[in-house]
């Protein structure tokens, strides 16, 4: 596994097109940094599903990793935290460190 990818700035409806360009990139290791995300609405929302999807496509789970609480509670708002795979920040260090 290599190294995580990081999302950064807004995941909102003005910024998803360009992070599902770069789809192939951010799905490259299997996790993404979330960490430097600082908010989310509901397409930002919609766009971390459709990550998890293409990555479960592939054969394995999205991890995300260092998500701030806000989305994590927006996410549990709309019952998509069974489905998104959130993970402590450690999880990112360890995930780096086994590549």
């Amino acid at each position: 596994m290599t190294a995580s990818a990081q999302l950064g700035g807004e995941l909102s409806f003005a910024t998803v097109s360009q992070f599902l360009q770069r789809s192939d990139e951010l799905l490259d290791g299997g996790v993404l940094d979330m960490s430097q995300v600082t908010r989310a609405d509901s397409a930002g929302l919609a766009l971390l599903l459709e990550l998890t999807r293409r990555q479960r496509k592939k054969g394995s789970p999205l991890k995300l990793v260092g998500t701030h609480e806000k989305i994590v509670r927006l996410a549990e708002f709309f019952g998509l935290d069974e489905v998104l795979n959130f993970e402590p920040a450690a999880a990112a260090a360890t995930s780096a460190t086994e590549a």
